[in-house]
């Protein structure tokens, strides 16, 4: 299908219903794709996500933030081996990333105590840093499920539109 015609701008998804009465006989009437899926997302343990680390040369470089886990292979130069922000690869470093310290007692999911500078600070970077130059490969399983092992109730995948809890098991 070609693209809109120049001039014309493409509507919002919620408007697709003007757009396709709009269209001619023979294309109102093809069958819709379905939408793209990206590869499946996948929970990690605490030890699944430490073998992300950025040691080995032909492994991907991962870090949690959030309890989202990002692909940052491409900024390997900060995050790779001996790069300044390696330690908060392999783990998830909320408390590091919402402090901007790489104190290891710092680089844990805990929030606890966290002043509200630091939780701004912390939205601003997971949004304008990682959600925006990374991909997401995954979640923390303490993120998705509750340490009896019930699910997490408030789990909601951000950016992940093709998420399907029942490809992960």
């Amino acid at each position: 299908m070609a693209g809109p015609a120049p001039g014309r701008r493409l509507r919002p998804l919620a408007a697709c219903h003007l757009v396709v009465v709009g269209l001619p006989t023979a294309q109102a009437r093809q069958t819709p794709r379905p939408a793209e899926r990206g590869p499946p997302v996948r929970l990690f343990t605490e030890e699944e996500l430490a073998r992300y680390g950025g040691e080995e040369e032909d492994q991907p470089i991962y870090l949690a933030v959030k309890g989202v886990v990002f692909d940052v292979t491409s900024g390997k130069e900060f995050y790779g081996r001996g790069a300044p922000y390696n330690a908060l690869t392999g783990k998830d470093s909320t408390r590091g990333v919402a402090k901007m310290s790489l104190d290891p007692a710092d680089l844990t999911h805990d929030t606890t105590g966290l002043t509200a500078k630091e939780l701004e600070a912390l939205d601003e970077v997971f949004t304008k840093v990682y959600k925006a130059k990374y991909p997401i490969v995954g979640y923390t399983a303490r993120r998705i499920l509750n340490e009896d092992g019930s699910p997490n109730l408030d789990f909601k995948p951000e950016d992940q539109p093709h998420f399907d809890i029942k490809d992960e098991f």
